[in-house]
């Protein structure tokens, strides 16, 4: 069998210790070579497509992450993609690959909360549990880490130090595969976190500056702050999206309950939350889909 290594950088390629250390600094042989067993588990074809810290990343590189991807899984000899990332923004692009890609293969991703040159680095275990996974798993994008395997969408950063830092959240398993090409123009699309005293002029500050979409995270079930609501009608008026979710972890957002979103043309997350809801929005605006399908048919219902 024969696996595709792609390295974007993170943690994993990281030099430095876990206190204090620079991502991105070691290449994708290095990565290969620090685990002398991948070679004798299979073949591989490796790549270095970026060399980022995580943090670092935009749409445009998840576009071009999956675009590289879907070419490899459509090649004959290639049997699973592994794809090494740092943990900032994993959940991101592991969300916007499971619905980028036609992952009729498997695609994993992995990462380290150490870099490489860490006398406890965690990188090596990961790229071998990942391997493991690769070459056993069916079909389909998920995340292995520190002996958990999570789906790609589910996956979510839960701790921002222990090894034992990713969990699955409760976003539904997709239901839709956005079809978007490389040369796609990518909008603006902004997350507004709503808390105490939030002044409404943020809203048209973002849609000033060009946003085509907002996802607000609003409190409780998706309670909108009445300050709030003359600018997002405005918003909505003028052609943005308006997604309304909640920063609570569970539960999720149900069509007009808490906000009469029927009538003001609001769309409900479901059971998306914020960072998934604004990748969704993000990425059916760019394919020229209908937003609020694109949402009911990825939401699920909330419980």
């Amino acid at each position: 069998m024969k696996l595709a290594l792609l390295a974007t950088g993170g943690t994993i390629a990281g030099v430095g210790t876990a206190a204090r250390y620079t991502a991105a600094r070691l290449g994708v042989e290095s990565l290969l070579d620090a685990v002398p067993q991948l070679t004798e588990l299979c073949a591989w074809h490796t790549e270095q497509v970026f060399a980022l810290d995580s943090r670092d990343l935009t749409p445009a590189h998840w576009v071009q992450l999956a675009t590289r991807c879907q070419v490899l899984l459509d090649t004959s000899g290639i049997d699973g993609i592994i794809i090494t990332h740092g943990t900032d923004t994993l959940e991101e692009t592991a969300y916007a690959l499971s619905l980028l890609l036609k992952a009729h293969k498997p695609v994993v991703l992995t990462a380290a909360m150490r870099p490489a040159t860490d006398p406890q680095a965690d990188g090596p275990a990961n790229l071998l549990q990942a391997t493991h996974e690769s070459l056993t798993a069916l079909p389909g994008v998920r995340v292995a880490v520190h002996g958990e395997v999570i789906a790609g969408e589910k996956v979510c950063k839960q701790h921002t130090q222990t090894i034992h830092a990713f969990a699955a959240d409760e976003t539904p398993r997709p239901a839709a595969h956005i079809p978007l090409t490389s040369d796609a123009e990518l909008p603006r699309v902004d997350l507004i976190h709503a808390f105490s005293g939030l002044a409404p002029d943020v809203v048209a500050h973002a849609v000033a500056a060009g946003a085509r979409g907002l996802v607000i995270a609003a409190a409780g079930d998706g309670s909108l702050p009445a300050a709030l609501l003359p600018a997002l009608r405005s918003a909505h008026e003028a052609g943005v999206a308006v997604v309304r979710c909640s920063r609570v972890p569970h539960g999720g957002v149900s069509r007009d309950r808490n906000a009469d979103d029927s009538a003001e043309g609001w769309i409900p997350a479901g059971r998306l939350p914020p960072l998934k809801a604004r990748i969704a929005l993000l990425l059916a605006l760019a394919a020229g889909l209908d937003p609020a399908g694109t949402f009911a048919r990825l939401s699920g219902d909330p419980i």
